[in-house]
């Protein structure tokens, strides 16, 4: 099924169904009226949840209205924990070549991971402001999960077990704060600004066959401006699947109904040579992009988000559809 969290004034919102095709919405309110109590309890009232869905797509709900993506706060607007993984080895490695800088992940110890406030998650169409553009506004574009309870040091066909509900990210970064020098201090904790989330997040069942092991085997769409940057498979090269992501958040404690993890950027090994360096196909995020130019030219040319710019995340299935509905963010000040 697919769920959303309109916007009524509150806090978090108004929970909303919605159908396959993302033409149609059914208030939720007769059964939980937000998000986060259908993930408290969510065997108990996900299959009320599911009714509304099949009779959504069936034609059969008595008050369906229009859905309006404009409309969608993120589908959780607040979190107990939102967490970001750097699960694609790919980018990390590019970012440590055009650096010289040791990279924080590696296949041995897993992924870099850091916390990010979830007190105030930006839904699919809300605008990004920034007082500055010298702060350097990067975006990150991936995809996340929401879980339910997880037991401490479980494993990760466990944690995996534990994924309710799926989302796309943006996650957003200001990079002139987000320095080797400050990387663990203040600065670097207010660098990460913000993340938005796709309209609506959806069971795992959804996405059939693109769901394996902890991975979403669809490629994630990128424009920047109107240009498409990015069209890389968020399923491959996935070296920390959401399993094992989840599995090392659960570590050394248990992990509450309603953390999200968001695995971003996206990024695909490179298969286009020049020179010594493996090229990937697109960029999900200007880091990445600054990093290919650093190492061909000698040093970065694209700029990071000015006012006025725009960035799309989108992701279609096999038959063109889109999964999630698409986000736009707009920079402002």
């Amino acid at each position: 099924m697919k769920l959303a969290s309109y916007k009524d004034g509150s806090r978090d919102g108004q929970l909303v169904v919605v159908s396959r095709d993302l033409t149609q919405a059914h208030y939720a309110s007769h059964i939980a009226n937000r998000l986060q109590q259908v993930l408290d309890d969510w065997n108990f009232i996900s299959p009320q949840l599911q009714d509304v869905f099949d009779a959504l797509n069936a034609g059969r709900a008595r008050h369906a209205f229009p859905f309006d993506p404009a409309q969608c706060m993120a589908p959780l607007p607040r979190a107990y924990q939102c967490v970001t993984a750097a699960a694609w080895p790919s980018h990390t490695a590019l970012l440590q070549q055009a650096t010289g800088m040791a990279s924080e992940s590696d296949r041995t110890n897993g992924p870099q991971m850091d916390q990010r406030a979830g007190d105030a998650l930006l839904g699919a169409q809300d605008a990004l402001h920034c007082a500055t553009e010298a702060l350097g506004l990067d975006f990150a574009a991936g995809v996340a999960v929401v879980t339910g309870d997880l037991p401490q040091d479980c494993a990760p066909e466990r944690a995996l077990d534990g994924v309710r509900l799926l989302m796309l990210c943006n996650s957003f970064t200001l990079r002139s704060l987000h320095s080797a020098d400050a990387s663990h201090g203040a600065a670097a904790l207010q660098s990460r600004c913000a993340i938005a989330f796709s309209p609506v997040a959806i069971t795992p069942d959804e996405l059939g066959e693109a769901w394996a092991k902890g991975r979403v085997g669809l490629p994630l769409q990128c424009s920047w401006n109107g240009r498409k940057v990015g069209m890389a498979d968020a399923g491959a090269d996935m070296a920390w699947p959401f399993g094992q992501l989840l599995a090392l958040l659960a570590k050394t404690r248990p992990v509450r109904a309603g953390s999200i993890v968001a695995a971003a950027p996206v990024s695909n090994a490179g298969v286009e040579k020049r020179g010594q360096w493996s090229w990937p196909k697109g960029f999900n995020s200007i880091a990445e992009k600054r990093a290919m130019e650093t190492l061909q030219d000698g040093q970065a040319a694209s700029d990071y988000l000015r006012y006025g710019d725009t960035v799309c995340v989108d992701m279609k299935n096999a038959a063109g559809q889109s999964v999630f509905g698409a986000m736009e963010q707009e920079m402002l000040v």
